[in-house]
């Protein structure tokens, strides 16, 4: 062998000796991470300088989203790019699965000259490869951009090929390993959600907590929750303006809500004013600018849509079907929570509602628990029995029906047994101080849908005028004209 072919084939050796020592430390720099964000970085500085290129990029797909996405370019200020998977050139590659090698990037009409306008940074030629799986898939693409010395050649097509074997399992594990912990994120944001919402009964501050844990999940700008009103057949929603709390009311066929709220189904809609639906009047109210709508039904039980929940400007551009998915398990709970805060404002209407009616009554009303304990008294009947509330409240019917009075703690104890009432007629209580008051008496079980006992109500009627009236008249006239009375 000459000495010129001896040189040149051990040039050749070392060479390729370099290279294989090359992927051998690249294998070690991408076996030591799990990181997507670090992993991505590592390969952008390892391919630029593979291919001796000025900068380079890596897209990876999001199968959710059917996106192409690269969160790292190398002297880039755009923490992540997004785009659909078969736009531009990366996209072309994506879609075909085969390398393109471009001279002139700005001759290409695939090439997107917005990034470069957006970076100051003039692109001049470019390679472009996909990024296989062993088992043939493609995953993404790796796209380097001006070499350094001359344009790229199908040798660094081949290298590009090398290096996308090396780096695609661990492109996968830690694509997988930031999916689950990001799914892992989101349940536990979820839970935590519901229960903070959970434990809320009151429907407005409900609905605030709503509106506001919506925004926070979805990255959004403001997210109105309207709630349909049967009565007046309107969708309202409220807005909080410092402390003050009002309503907005539209009807529920009109705008992008009403179509929701009409047809049952989710709208995502990216630019709000070029949708003949939407209705800019809630804007000219509120003095707001819609861009991204994301709407969607929130359901009972029954599958009867009690309402819409609105997410609206998703900062980074236009909602998901990530974000539709997300927003749909969310309301599924914010429905339930909703329900129990209606029943919770009917209770409790219904509670005031009966204690008015209480505190409207004449007659002493005293109701006990199972257990024989006064859980509540009236006006009335304080007055009756003059005592304070305080001397009443949680003592034992025996506790405070004893002495003389004793019998009416008995004839409690024979109702709860018997579940019959019992109606005592002119008889005397007797009050502190040796003073004696003219009752009527009657006592009622309560029960529950069960039939089961819950405990008793002891109503009075206080008679001591009648019967004062009554033996005043007895001086002037005989009984038989005072018993009509």
């Amino acid at each position: 062998m000459s000495e010129k072919r001896q040189e040149t084939f051990i040039g050749r050796v070392a060479e390729i000796f370099d290279k294989i020592t090359a992927f051998i430390d690249i294998s070690k720099r991408l076996a030591d991470t799990i990181s997507i964000d670090r992993l991505l970085e590592r390969m952008v500085a390892i391919v630029s300088d593979i291919l001796n290129a000025d900068r380079s990029t890596i897209f990876l797909n999001d199968k959710e989203t059917g996106e192409l996405f690269s969160r790292v370019a190398e002297g880039g200020l755009v923490n992540e790019i997004r785009f659909p998977n078969h736009l531009g050139i990366a996209g072309a590659v994506f879609t075909k699965g085969e390398p393109i090698i471009i001279h002139d990037a700005y001759s290409d009409p695939r090439f997107n000259k917005e990034v470069d306008k957006k970076t100051g940074y003039r692109t001049r030629n470019i390679l472009c490869a996909p990024i296989k799986s062993r088992n043939n898939e493609i995953i993404g693409v790796f796209q380097a951009h001006s070499k350094k010395e001359g344009n790229f050649s199908k040798d660094d097509i081949t290298l590009l090929e090398v290096l996308s074997s090396q780096a695609s399992a661990a492109l996968q594990n830690a694509q997988l390993y930031e999916q689950i912990k990001k799914a892992m994120e989101e349940e536990s944001q979820l839970l935590e959600v519901t229960t903070a919402i959970s434990r809320e009964l009151h429907l407005y501050p409900l609905l605030l907590k709503i509106m506001e844990t919506t925004t926070e999940i979805l990255e959004a700008d403001r997210s109105p929750l309207f709630m349909y009103d049967e009565k007046t057949d309107t969708l309202w929603s409220i807005v909080a303006q410092g402390e003050d709390i009002r309503e907005i009311r539209i009807p529920s066929n009109k705008g992008i809500a009403g179509f929701v709220f009409t047809n049952g189904e989710l709208v995502n809609i990216p630019d709000a004013y070029q949708d003949a639906r939407f209705n800019p009047e809630v804007d000219k109210k509120t003095g707001y600018r819609t861009k991204s709508i994301l709407c969607m039904p929130v359901m009972n039980k029954a599958g009867k849509t009690i309402g819409i929940i609105q997410v609206l400007n998703k900062r980074g551009g236009p909602f998901t079907t990530v974000d539709e998915k997300r927003l749909r398990a969310f309301s599924a709970q914010a429905s339930i929570a909703i329900e129990n805060a209606k029943l919770f404002d009917d209770v409790l209407n219904m509670k005031n509602y009966n204690e008015s009616i209480l505190e409207s009554m004449s007659n002493g009303v005293i109701t006990l628990d199972a257990d024989n304990k006064i859980v509540k008294c009236n006006s009335a009947a304080l007055r009756i029995f003059q005592v304070r509330a305080e001397e009443m409240i949680d003592l034992k019917s025996t506790d405070f029906f004893k002495g003389t009075n004793g019998w009416i703690a008995n004839r409690v104890t024979q109702v709860m047994i018997s579940g019959i009432p019992d109606l005592t007629m002119d008889t005397e209580y007797d009050l502190p101080g040796g003073k004696t008051v003219s009752i009527n008496m009657t006592i009622v079980p309560l029960m529950n849908v069960k039939k089961e006992s819950m405990g008793s109500m002891l109503i009075f009627e206080d008679i001591t005028q009648e019967k004062r009236l009554k033996g005043t008249m007895a001086r002037y006239m005989t009984n038989i004209i005072i018993q009509r009375f």
